[in-house]
């Protein structure tokens, strides 16, 4: 994927919007996922650093939930609205969390 400074005029570029608490609702199960991982600190509700620095959050666009994350060098979007989007991306995370280590 690339990273998102490489994406201008992706469809996400002009609509996206960080998610709100209702947004946030509708991935609670992921929220619980990533506050087992313990490397990672949720900062306020979806915004999480690690090493402290900003790492992850979460954007709406068009009904769709998404999360940036810092997986590389720079941030990518992975759209994570549903189960199978979910685990993708947290097979992801945790590779990148197990190759830090």
């Amino acid at each position: 994927m690339l990273p998102l400074a490489a994406r201008v005029g992706h469809r996400h570029a002009r609509r996206v919007r960080h998610a709100t608490e209702e947004d946030l609702d509708h991935v609670e199960t992921l929220l619980v996922e990533l506050r087992k991982f313990g490397q990672l600190r949720e900062r306020k509700r979806g915004y999480f650093s690690w090493r402290s620095r900003a790492f992850l959050h979460f954007h709406e666009d068009a009904g769709d939930i998404y999360v940036d994350v810092k997986l590389d060098r720079e941030f990518e979007r992975m759209k994570v609205s549903g189960p199978d989007d979910q685990a993708a991306f947290l097979a992801r995370l945790r590779g990148t969390l197990e190759q830090s280590s």
